[in-house]
């Protein structure tokens, strides 16, 4: 965690302004808005307020907070939210840059919380496709504001705002409330991924230890680039969430910090139900090459049987193909027919060998 000084709005000015061409106008920041809402006592008020209405309207009643919800903005866009909320630029330079490692920053009495979003793609076994989709969620709160910013399209927090709406008694609890839900959600989503791609490594197990089965290492080695994605995403956010959960000092409620505490313990689940899918897949990885390794052995010892059937008959043609006057049965009328017999009782007691040894 790094704490840094407080943020002059005057620091910001210029700050992150994203190049355009002469004459054309930025996109107002409203675009990148989802929802602003004024939470008083646990309740929403009612209306629509923009950024800056919303936070006159809390600072006025001097009670309440704001949750600004933004779907991908862009540097200009966020440096327009900095500057109603009094954000700091590093900070601010942390919601733009996307594919970030999970991380707890502070910044005096604002924190930054930045966690990796993950969600399952539907999939055919047998095909190299991506498995997990990430995505990003910074959120700042501070005393009377939560800005909540996405990227990626899985990762909605509708839900969220929606189910804590209907426990004012949770949102009462303030911003930190917003940050253990939030949070809560990511979690939650490592679950629901992991056990799909649980299920993934049960289904390629199966294929490997069943008999005669076609092994493709290719998807093997597929779903377990994607589980490096998922460690990546998951096990990072070990340490800020124990940092919010048992650091007192941090400007979370005690309240807040049992609920984080809770997350915490279900993130270490899931980080360890991933270690070990790393493990199970690189075991399965040497399964299925020792499968492959068994199968072109078999199939190597099949050929090598079917060629040494078919050199009975190329090598009886051979000498009898070098035209001597006095050869074995050459001027017999039964000649020719014998020769066929012998070829026929040799191959055949190749084949029944072989066979009886099971190398056919």
């Amino acid at each position: 965690m790094v704490t840094v000084p407080s943020f002059s709005p005057l620091s910001f000015r210029g700050y992150g302004r994203t190049p355009t061409s002469p004459g054309v106008p930025p996109v107002p920041t409203a675009r990148a808005i989802v929802d602003c809402a004024v939470y008083v006592d646990g309740k929403r008020l009612p209306g629509r307020f923009s950024h800056e209405e919303a936070l006159a309207e809390v600072r006025g009643k001097g009670t309440g907070y704001v949750w600004v919800g933004l779907h991908d903005p862009d540097r200009t866009q966020m440096a327009d939210i900095a500057t109603a909320f009094g954000l700091h630029h590093l900070a601010v330079e942390n919601a733009v840059k996307t594919h970030q490692r999970p991380k707890l920053e502070r910044y005096d009495d604002l924190l930054l919380l930045v966690l990796r979003t993950v969600s399952y793609v539907e999939h055919d076994m047998d095909s190299v496709s991506e498995i997990v989709e990430t995505g990003e969620i910074v959120v700042f709160t501070g005393a009377d504001f939560v800005v909540a910013v996405r990227h990626g399209e899985h990762s909605g927090l509708a839900e969220v705002r929606r189910a804590l709406e209907e426990d004012p008694a949770q949102l009462s609890l303030g911003p930190g409330a917003v940050l253990h839900a939030i949070a809560d959600r990511v979690v939650d989503s490592y679950i629901e991924v992991a056990q799909s791609v649980e299920n993934d490594i049960d289904a390629m197990e199966e294929e490997v230890f069943t008999p005669h089965s076609q092994v493709t290492v290719e998807s093997i080695y597929q779903l377990k680039r994607e589980v490096v994605e998922l460690r990546r995403a998951v096990n990072p956010l070990a340490a800020p969430l124990q940092l919010l959960s048992h650091k007192p000092d941090l400007p979370v409620s005690k309240e807040v910090r049992r609920y984080l505490r809770d997350v915490a313990e279900r993130h270490t689940t899931v980080a360890e139900r991933i270690n070990d899918f790393d493990e199970a897949l690189s075991a399965l990885i040497s399964a299925a090459l020792a499968k492959i390794g068994v199968q072109q052995n078999t199939d190597m010892r099949k050929i090598s049987a079917w060629v040494a059937i078919a050199a009975v008959p190329t090598m009886i043609a051979g000498i009898y193909g070098m035209n001597f006057d006095h050869m074995w049965e050459l001027h017999q009328v039964w000649g020719y027919p014998a020769v066929w017999l012998l070829i026929v009782t040799i191959c055949t007691g190749l084949l029944v060998t072989f066979r009886r040894n099971k190398w056919l």
